[in-house]
């Protein structure tokens, strides 16, 4: 009908009535804050009760003192406080709405399969070419597509164009079959024979927790792996008494979703959202905030978007891989105790003989760079690469192929 709304194009962000929460939950504390200074006594009575932390409490006072100086009456920055928060409550909304309705459809074809098992294929993004091969590893919880994100932003096509033949395997959907795999499953069997299908060792590159994958193939069968690249990839889950507080918080978090993965054999999408949303509570309605500050025709807005899309059809998680990896990995730390095994055998990065890349993001909310780091210190040949970008934004940001693309451009040809 002419003149009618766009149909909204997508669902996300995932889960929403979380965003939405956490949007207006924020306000709602802030606007509690603010209430106090208008209070008559100015100094409310403070106990274990009031949820507010002795940070707050002083910078409460810290305004109130600044107010009083000025001349200025409280009751008038608490009404500003509210202003503020509902033009913010308004953004927020009017972001979400315009990604929802943003014309933007990823359009690049997929490239020819060379090998396939189950829902798992491998691409081949430089077909015939005789340059070095490397074999990329994403994680099991994300669509392979943050690789190759869209035109421009393609690592794999970037990397194609530059003489190397990059692989990229494209884990899929968990099917009735994948959702008993373990971590071993995947490794031991599925990368294993993805391997074994190619002809000769090849560069093998994982990025996050396909990463870790990697290296415990690469331990494996060195035989079938000539070189590692490790991009933001984690090791030591407890760097900081900070960051084992939230590992060993998302730990405990197994019993109440264990009637979830019972029921589906999987730890379903909205799930895993929900637990990356704990890592920056207030992030995402913060960056739909400033999208709908921007110009929906840019570069930028359509970056955004493609993003987002990236970001919101994940893939659930294999049950047994979902225990092990929450309980194993964020829980017990076991890939620092070394205490995570694969197939039987311990995972000791001390024990790779071969060159290895390790890139670490400096502005990682996702992986803590200590945590990256703490792998790189144990891997005998390790050329660890710092980069100025976050976790994202270093495999598919504006700032990408400064950040990453050409430093591992460069350690490939190297080799």
């Amino acid at each position: 009908m002419m003149g009618a709304e766009p149909r909204h194009r997508r669902r996300g962000p995932r889960p929403l009535p979380l965003h939405l929460m956490l949007g207006a939950g924020r306000g709602m504390a802030a606007i509690g804050s603010a209430s106090l200074l208008g209070s008559p006594t100015g100094s409310p009575n403070w106990n274990g009760a009031w949820p507010i932390s002795k940070a707050a409490q002083a910078e409460i006072g810290r305004i109130s003192a600044a107010l009083a100086a000025g001349g200025h009456r409280p009751e008038a920055f608490t009404a500003a406080v509210i202003r503020r928060l509902l033009r913010a409550d308004r953004a927020l909304l009017a972001g979400i709405a315009a990604y929802r309705r943003h014309p933007f459809a990823r359009d690049l074809p997929d490239p020819p399969a060379i090998w396939t098992e189950g829902d798992t294929r491998l691409l081949d993004h430089a077909p015939g070419s005789a340059g070095p091969v490397a074999v990329f590893v994403p994680s099991l919880v994300n669509r392979a597509q943050v690789l190759d994100l869209m035109r421009g932003r393609s690592m794999m096509r970037f990397l194609a164009g530059q003489g190397v033949r990059p692989l990229l395997l494209d884990w899929g959907w968990p099917g009735a079959a994948e959702r008993d795999f373990s971590l071993t499953d995947y490794i031991a069997g599925r990368l294993e024979r993805a391997l074994a299908a190619l002809p000769g060792p090849v560069v093998l590159v994982g990025y996050c927790m396909g990463g870790l994958l990697a290296l415990a193939a690469a331990l494996r069968r060195p035989d079938r792996v000539r070189a590692l690249g490790l991009l933001a990839t984690p090791w030591d889950f407890h760097p900081t008494p900070a960051d084992a507080d939230r590992a060993r918080a998302a730990a405990a978090l197994l019993p109440g979703l264990e009637p979830l993965m019972q029921a589906s054999g999987t730890l379903p999408v909205d799930a895993i959202q929900t637990l990356f949303a704990g890592l920056d509570p207030f992030g995402i309605p913060q960056k739909f905030r400033a999208f709908a500050r921007l110009d929906p025709a840019s570069d930028r807005a359509a970056q955004f978007v493609a993003l987002e899309d990236w970001l919101n059809d994940g893939v659930p998680l294999a049950a047994p891989v979902a225990r092990e990896a929450l309980g194993g990995w964020y829980g017990a730390n076991t890939p620092m105790r070394g205490a995570w095994r694969v197939a039987g055998a311990v995972v000791d990065p001390g024990a790779l003989a071969m060159p290895v890349f390790c890139a670490v993001p400096h502005r990682d909310r996702i992986v803590p760079p200590a945590s990256a780091r703490a792998l790189a210190a144990r891997l005998p040949q390790a050329r660890l690469h710092e980069a100025a970008s976050g976790h994202i934004g270093m495999a598919a940001g504006g700032n990408a192929e400064a950040a990453l693309w050409r430093p591992l451009l460069d350690w490939l040809r190297s080799l």
